[in-house]
């Protein structure tokens, strides 16, 4: 079988052209002048090796001094000229690949948040960032090396091989009979950086996913004393890191290195035939220090000519990835429906059947919630609670069945309408690394200093700022790390009632609070909920035997449903698990 004479085509080329459509082409003119900079750049080694000739043979050798000057002062400009234009080159090159990187990076995130929660649970989130960061940065800089490489060495090349060929076309053939050696090399070596640099990303993504996991697991590493385990498992993965990237590395080397080899025998054919020419008097010392300038000047643009395929190599190994989660299509979709419900609605179930992968979680549930009411959930772990949750906000989609709002099937609605409905607390609520204010707001600038005031005193987010030095400006640290669990808690019940949602969705709000935090937080809750058709999540049954209804399921089933009152008189699973609690809570008591 016959070797791809060109690695980089078809699927690269193909990526390359796609990159400079959605990202560079917009830069063109920045790009237009860097490359005519770099071109009068590269135009100069070929004017600088041709001044050498007049240098030798008129000043060194007969004694012209009134060339010095003129020989002297254009030499000196072009070194003038070539610092000018490489700075500025640079300068604009730099500001196209930063501005190219950055929005890609938007755009990639701002692609991710459109998908389904699949692709979050098959990718580890240490893979999304260094797809975020890593394979972007890899890129950022291809089209200033590409750039580079065209507008630069290459013009170079030329203007240095246009001398040189003046000079004597032996010389020059001698100077470039190893080239041919190339090319089979280069092919090898350019598959083998690319396959290289899939490992070392398929390496990274593990070592960012072990970083994620140990830095939100400290408490338990440390509980656990499992310091050195997890010391020892991410020493093997960058152990692997290096050694990969010392394999590329070494590919990426090899190359330059054959060019080197294959320049040496240039030189040396060189050096046989001029200085011979020179000793016949066929040619000038000034001639032959023209030429060997010119090849020695073509040294480094020619090396860095070849490593711009393995530049191109680890950019399209990126670019593939990167295009990968591009074309990724949402498979949940809004529904032409933009107007929603402002009124608290009904919500129903009916026969709805859904399963992750093979394992079903919903076995034909049926359930209502009716307006302005709380519906309570109860039942054992995985009876499909949060999956009602999920099906409700379109996170996920039944296989079976219909999930209505006021008898609108929920795929009608458009998704920011539909989850515009919502506000949801649940047990471990999500904060940002910003002030309590920006958690609360989440990016809303039409909200009152009156207003966010009396929401902070609703959700008595104000009883423990009150008492802070910054207040409401205080950091909630990483995830809400400087925050006790029921102050987080409070601060996501103030973005609830800022939202002012008709409906609300409770997800185990208390479970996790001590007994003085669940009744503050208790207590905001049930003025939340006044108003909106409220579905609750609970394992404390306690805390919901005031819910219009209670509905109990069990693998997936609903197995009966009515008020506190009522499920314990029919002494059902609902009266089985609420004296478990009750004796289980005793015990503790009087333990």
């Amino acid at each position: 079988m016959s070797a791809k004479p060109n690695p980089l085509s078809n699927r690269t080329r193909t990526l390359l052209m796609r990159l400079w459509r959605d990202y560079v082409r917009q830069h063109w003119p920045w790009l237009l002048a860097a490359s005519l900079l770099m071109m009068i750049e590269g135009g100069s080694l070929g004017a600088l090796s041709y001044l050498l000739q007049p240098m030798f043979d008129r000043v060194f050798i007969s004694g012209d001094g009134g060339a010095i000057w003129w020989v002297g002062g254009a030499i000196m400009g072009l070194f003038v000229m070539r610092a000018i234009t490489g700075v500025l080159q640079r300068t604009m090159l730099t500001r196209v690949a930063q501005l190219t990187s950055t929005r890609m990076q938007v755009d990639l995130l701002g692609h991710m948040m459109t998908l389904d929660q699949r692709f979050f649970s098959e990718n580890a989130p240490g893979a999304l960032i260094e797809r975020v960061q890593g394979d972007t940065l890899a890129v950022q800089n291809v089209w200033q090396v590409l750039i580079s490489g065209v507008g630069r060495d290459a013009v170079a090349l030329v203007s240095l091989f246009i001398v040189a060929l003046t000079i004597d076309v032996g010389w020059t053939l001698a100077a470039l009979v190893g080239v041919p050696l190339l090319i089979l090399p280069s092919v090898i070596l350019q598959r083998y950086v690319r396959r290289k640099t899939r490992a070392m990303r398929s390496v990274s993504f593990k070592r960012a996913t072990r970083l994620d996991e140990i830095f939100h697991g400290m408490n338990a590493i440390k509980l656990n004393r499992m310091e050195p385990y997890q010391i020892g498992r991410f020493d093997d993965l960058v152990s692997d890191i290096v050694r990969v990237q010392i394999k590329t590395a070494a590919g990426r080397a090899m190359l330059p290195g054959l060019i080197d080899i294959v320049t040496g025998v240039g030189f040396f054919g060189v050096l046989m035939l001029g200085g011979q020419d020179i000793i016949s008097g066929e040619k000038t010392v000034g001639q032959f220090m023209s030429f060997f300038t010119a090849m020695a000047l073509a040294f480094q643009p020619l090396r860095r000519l070849g490593g711009v395929a393995g530049v191109t190599q680890v950019a399209a190994a990126s670019l593939e990835n990167l295009y990968a989660i591009f074309d990724m299509r949402p498979s949940i979709t809004s529904g032409p429906l933009g107007d929603a419900p402002d009124a608290p609605p009904r919500i129903a179930l009916e026969d709805v059947h859904f399963a992750y992968d093979d394992t079903p979680v919903l076995r034909g549930t049926s359930l209502v919630a009716e307006p302005a009411q709380t519906t309570a959930l109860v039942g054992a772990s995985g009876a499909g609670k949060s999956t009602v949750f999920n099906l409700l906000t379109r996170l996920v989609e039944p296989q079976e069945g219909r999930v209505t709002i006021d008898g609108r099937d929920v795929s009608e609605f458009d998704l920011a309408a539909l989850r515009g409905l919502f506000s949801v607390v649940s047990q471990d609520s999500l904060l940002f690394d910003e002030t309590i204010r920006e958690n609360i707001l989440l990016g809303r600038d039409d909200v009152s200093e009156a207003r966010l005031r009396d929401v902070v005193e609703a959700a008595h987010v104000a009883d423990f700022t009150d008492d802070l030095p910054a207040g409401l400006e205080t950091k909630a640290g990483p995830r809400g790390s400087n925050l006790s669990g029921g102050q987080r808690q409070r601060v996501a019940i103030a973005r609830a009632l800022l939202r002012d949602t008709p409906i609300l969705l409770l997800d185990e709000a208390t479970s996790a609070l001590d007994a003085q935090s669940e009744a503050v937080i208790q207590s905001a809750l049930e003025r939340l909920s006044k108003g909106r058709t409220t579905l609750v999540i609970a394992h404390r049954l306690a805390t919901i035997r005031s819910a219009d209804k209670i509905v109990v399921m069990d693998q997936g089933h609903v197995v009966d449903e009515g008020t506190h009152a009522e499920l314990i008189a029919r002494g059902g699973l609902y009266a089985q698990l609420h004296k478990l609690q009750f004796d289980t809570n005793e015990d503790d008591a009087n333990g």
